[in-house]
């Protein structure tokens, strides 16, 4: 038996052996250059400007500073932009999972009338919209321009994510599956909780995490549609902190001027570590399902 498994065993030939220490040493060389720019991120929040303007910081900081931390954690509007952030994105996740399941599963049904139709109208959605000033005009006509919901409605439902879950559901869900369901007296509702949303733990994951770092990230529907300071995510919190550190004060002594200065530069290095702390904790987590979700989309269009 020991004979037949090392007549059984395939040595890898010299030109494998070649192959695979080259994609080895290309996969490593793509992840310096992936890794570098977030490593160096951190370092220079942590780093002495001077040092960092003059092109010395290469790998560790030869002195440190932390000006630019104790500006960013003194700004009273930042844990209310926090809080708001993680309000927005949960909710708004929430809402946009539930109206894309529910509008991706009707889509994939080939006896819904008016399918094909109604897909071309999604569609078309994605190459033309009505503008900005249009848009302005109807989140006032629906008096939720300065809300919460303004943060959270309007952009409740991607078509490229919608198109993503209802190849999902074609690809996973057949359609006998629904005929001998239906057979036992199994309505369209029953199947779609009991069955279908079973089933589909590996899209439902995919779209929190799209639909999560969009709200995450998102400024520019706070920038038009919100004027309370206090309900401001916190891209927008960050932004405003940025611009206060930025400016130019001519009032107070040399020194004073200096270690603005100092912040000022430190500051935007801060704000990106601040920033993208919660996305970079969770993203190792959910990595496999974004991979996933890159996958259903490549299988049918």
């Amino acid at each position: 038996m020991m004979q037949l498994k090392k007549k059984c065993k395939v040595q890898a030939s010299m030109s494998d052996k070649i192959f695979d220490f080259l994609n080895i040493a290309l996969m490593l060389v793509i992840m310096v250059i992936i890794l570098y720019p977030l490593y160096f991120v951190v370092m220079a929040s942590f780093t002495e400007p001077r040092i960092v303007n003059t092109g010395k910081l290469i790998l560790i900081p030869s002195e440190i500073y932390t000006g630019g931390y104790q500006s960013t954690f003194r700004y009273d509007p930042l844990w209310t932009g926090y809080l708001n952030s993680i309000l927005y994105t949960l909710v708004g996740t929430l809402i946009s999972i539930a109206v894309t399941v529910t509008s991706a599963y009707a889509l994939s049904r080939k006896d819904m009338f008016g399918q094909s139709t109604l897909m071309l109208l999604f569609s078309f959605t994605m190459f033309f919209s009505g503008g900005l000033i249009p848009n302005y005009i109807l989140m006032k006509n629906l008096n939720i321009y300065n809300t919460f919901w303004v943060m959270v409605l309007p952009g409740s439902i991607n078509v490229m994510n919608l198109i993503v879950c209802r190849t999902f559901f074609q690809t996973t869900i057949p359609k006998e599956l629904w005929e001998a369901a239906s057979i036992d007296g199994c309505n369209d509702l029953v199947f779609f909780f009991k069955v279908v949303l079973p089933l589909s733990s590996t899209i439902i994951a995919v779209l929190a995490l799209f639909y999560g770092s969009a709200k995450w990230n998102s400024y520019f529907d706070a920038l038009i549609y919100l004027i309370d300071s206090k309900k401001m995510p916190l891209q927008m919190v960050l932004r405003n902190l940025l611009l206060i550190g930025q400016s130019t004060d001519m009032v107070g002594d040399a020194e004073s001027m200096a270690e603005r200065q100092r912040q000022a530069e430190q500051l935007k290095y801060c704000i990106i570590v601040v920033s993208a702390a919660p996305l970079l904790c969770l993203y190792p987590f959910l990595q496999k399902y974004f991979a996933k979700g890159v996958m259903i989309g490549s299988l049918k269009g």
